[in-house]
């Protein structure tokens, strides 16, 4: 089937939206155009192409959105000769106005980069050689024939991405769920933002996103937790920072421990940075809960109306007054009042989390805390009262909203035989055939079946867990078994691959047609702009191969899945959510092909051009019939069943939950007296096989670093720039040290790198430290989300003797002003 033509674009020609081409490394947000709260945000277009490459050279432009940050920035990939030769901002979507972040600017050079994988690779001894597709899909299929004859589906296990497209996720989800029966399906978006969907499900009982990037243009207090959006979303924070530009600025909340731009932009504008210790988001939560409640700054009409459980929650979070807090989270008590009294005094608060609260000590419950403060508020559906329980990922919402990471596609409820039934009949499945009768296996779960050999075959495509997933001396153990069948689906050779028995190379982002959903529900289409190199093939190509080549059939003995492209596959989607939370029934590939903006779900007959905020009706998901979870108890993890959950909220409000604030049971001690987080930069994303291969990011980040105070640099016998190790229980890195504005007793390492770019290839040197933040993060995970914990670590840091080298490259978190 040939191309679909890309809808005409030109350059925008009002003054305001003229293309700049900016150094985005030296200046990451570029120019402010300040206004005021209630007004549209001004368009300013950032463009950057090849050298040498006019825009009047340019033959298309090809509408898409960014594939490296969960913001889903809208650009036109510039084409000139077959090949990708830059891209541009688009004025006209509401996401970012024509801005773009420096990923989004630079790594589209990644695409052609010399060391892509163009032909199959399979195991010949120690080594992998290359061969056809016919071979390499050979291997597959029969090892997956001989595992379902010999053991069953349970032997059988997906581990997927947050950055393929929603075709792609809802075919997997369609064969691993359905055709092969496998309750093993997962994704990396288990490792950023599982927490995100278990938090919205705990409140709402439903996952989708209650708020929408334009409360930015709304609200008086944006209270940001965890969430460094300078560096993991730097078009919103543009947003942010042209709001506090202009003559109506917001109020920031910063709760951090360390003083990144976020930080001290919150202190600039009038407003609050916490920086409490690791581990204790909790404690901090229910502190600024207590006294929220204690000054009655209570929207009591809207929690009545609203909400089940207030008496609950005012009652748990009473014994958290703020001295208690200070206490435990290192800090004063008058700053947590000071930052009450910013959240109380909201006319229009909105409220985003992210990795520092998923990924740290009793995540859920921290995050849900966010949700209940916006409730008990009544900051919720309105302009500028949001909740955004934000994604790391540019396809993590795809990833759950299509069944792909262990939910059920569209939403639905493994629990509810109703729901499954549904499922079934869009596939015409028997609904005995999708398993249902556990919860779905969450990617740690599913590593330690690998481990203890019940998994025998693990099907990865586009991620990378040998540098992803914490504890890695285990995961490189576990993944280098010779009982296990590993498939690796992917662009590079990466880590991962390069322990595969078959390596499946895949076309990627401007080399494929699909569609992705961003963090605020917006869907957009990326066409296809250029060929895949060699033999490079789709994702969704890949899945569909497999399938016919297993002759997978429905009830009516038709071939499953029943469609052929990216097109037919979407349509079949869409068609999958009609009547659910995230409804695409009113939207097409032709549709978002003619529209100037991505479309933010729900959209259907109702609302035919999509929704802006959920709730704003005061509406839930949470009827116990429709509802995609019964939720869990938020310090143990168990479940509720669905007689709890119906006794619980009868009446489909939005619940309030209270949690009890635990210690950690990893701290800082006398052998380990640190406390070690690890997190991303502005210049890299996930484990660098893009990033890596761009030249302008990696030359502005090359190396990892070490974050610490003046003080503990001191206190270790450490200058700006010398070489030093941190050292868990788990394992080792060695970098140089930046001294920052972090708070004392605290490390922070970028985990972004790997080994793949070292004489290794795969692991570190023989005696030598890592260079991989993830060598240093013990095997937890939180009770409800399941999300692992790469925040609670506790190290050492000791200067190495030998100074030999070049100090720590000044841009990065702290250098990027």
């Amino acid at each position: 089937m040939s191309e679909p033509s890309p809808r005409p674009s030109s350059p925008p020609s009002s003054p305001s939206s003229t293309p700049r081409d900016r150094d985005a490394i030296a200046d990451p947000w570029g120019a402010r155009c300040p206004y005021a709260a209630g007004e549209t945000w001004p368009a300013r277009v950032d463009v950057h192409l090849a050298d040498g490459v006019r825009e009047e050279d340019v033959e298309r432009w090809v509408p898409t959105a960014s594939l490296l940050h969960s913001n889903g920035d809208a650009m036109d990939i510039a084409v000139c000769d077959g090949r990708v030769v830059g891209v541009r901002g688009r004025a006209d979507d509401r996401v970012n106005r024509g801005r773009l972040g420096p990923k989004d600017l630079y790594a589209w050079q990644a695409n052609a980069s010399a060391d892509r994988l163009t032909r199959p690779l399979v195991r010949d001894g120690d080594r992998l050689v290359e061969t056809d597709w016919n071979t390499a899909m050979g291997r597959v299929v029969d090892r997956t024939r001989t595992l379902l004859r010999e053991q069953g589906p349970s032997a059988i296990g997906f581990y997927t991405s947050g950055q393929l497209f929603a075709e792609e996720y809802y075919s997997l989800a369609a064969i691993a769920h359905g055709a092969i029966g496998t309750n093993h399906v997962d994704g990396n978006t288990r490792l950023c933002t599982a927490t995100a969907a278990a938090a919205l499900k705990e409140t709402f009982a439903c996952d989708g996103q209650p708020g929408s990037y334009g409360d930015v243009d709304h609200a008086d207090v944006i209270a940001l937790f965890g969430h460094n959006a300078a560096e993991t979303q730097p078009v919103l924070w543009m947003r942010i920072l042209d709001r506090l530009a202009g003559p109506t600025p917001p109020r920031l909340l910063c709760v951090d421990p360390r003083r990144t731009a976020v930080a001290r932009a919150a202190v600039e504008s009038g407003g609050v940075h916490l920086a409490p210790l690791p581990g204790t988001n909790l404690a901090l939560m229910n502190g600024l809960l207590h006294q929220v409640i204690a000054d009655d700054r209570i929207d009591h009409g809207y929690v009545d109306a609203h909400t089940v459980g207030f008496d609950e929650l005012a009652a748990g979070v009473a014994e958290y007054p703020p001295g208690r807090v200070a206490d435990i989270c290192g800090l004063d008590a008058e700053e947590i009042r000071a930052a009450a009294r910013l959240l109380g005094s909201a006319e229009r608060l909105l409220s985003t989390v992210l990795q520092g609260f998923y990924q740290s000590h009793q995540a859920t419950a921290a995050a849900v805390q966010v949700n209940n403060l916006n409730l008990v508020r009544g900051m919720l559906g309105r302009p500028g009262c949001g909740i955004l329980q934000m994604n790391g990922q540019p396809t993590a919402e795809n990833t759950r909203e299509c069944g792909a990471d262990g939910d059920m596609a569209g939403f639905r409820n493994w629990n509810n035989d109703a729901h499954v039934a549904e499922l079934a009949r869009h596939w015409n499945l028997d609904p005995l055939q999708i398993p249902h009768m556990a919860p779905p296996t969450h990617a740690m779960q599913m590593f330690r079946y690998v481990e203890q050999g019940t998994i025998r075959m693990l099907w990865v495509s586009a991620t990378n867990p040998a540098v992803s997933m914490p504890d890695l001396a285990r995961i490189r153990r576990i993944l280098g078994q010779e009982r296990l069948f590993l498939v690796v689906q992917d662009i590079f050779p990466s880590e991962t691959a390069r322990l595969a028995d078959v390596v499946l190379p895949a076309a990627t982002w401007a080399e494929k047609t699909g569609c992705f959903t961003n963090a605020d529900r917006t869907v957009h289409l990326s066409d296809k702009a250029v060929d895949p190199p060699g033999d490079a093939r789709a994702d969704l190509d890949i899945l569909l191969d497999f399938a016919r080549r297993m002759d997978f059939r429905d009830a009516d003995g038709r071939p499953f899945p029943a469609w052929h492209d990216a097109e037919s596959a979407f349509d079949a989607w869409a068609a999958s959510t009609a009547g659910r939370p995230c409804d695409y029934t009113g939207l097409s590939h032709a549709t978002l092909r003619a529209r100037a903006s991505g479309v933010q779900w729900p959209c259907n007959d109702a609302h035919p051009d999509g929704t802006e905020r959920l709730y704003a009706d005061g509406r839930f998901w949470s009827a116990p019939d429709e509802c995609e979870s019964y939720g869990r108890d938020l310090v143990t993890g168990a479940p509720l069943e669905e007689t709890e959950y119906r006794a619980l909220n009868p009446d489909a409000k939005a619940v309030l939950k209270a949690a009890e604030f635990l210690p950690p049971r990893t701290a800082p001690d006398d052998e380990y007296p640190f406390a070690l987080v690890t997190g991303r930069t502005i210049h890299h994303f996930h484990t660098r096989t893009k990033t890596g291969r761009t030249p302008e990011l990696r030359d502005a980040a090359p190396e990892p670093w070490i974050e610490c105070s003046a003080t503990d640099a001191r206190r270790c016998g450490l200058g700006d720039g010398d070489l030093a190790d941190v050292q868990t229980a788990q394992g080792a890195v060695r970098a140089r040290v930046r001294i920052t504005e972090t708070r004392d007793g605290v490390l922070f390492v970028p985990f972004h790198y790997g080994y793949w770019d070292t004489p290794a290839g795969d692991r570190p040197g023989d005696g030598e430290p890592g260079r991989a933040a993830n060598e240093t993060v013990p095997t937890d995970w939180d009770p409800v989300s399941k999300q692992p914990l790469f925040k609670i670590a506790a190290a050492a840091l000791q200067r190495v003797p030998d100074q030999s080298g070049t100090a720590a490259p000044t841009a990065g978190s702290e250098g990027v002003r």
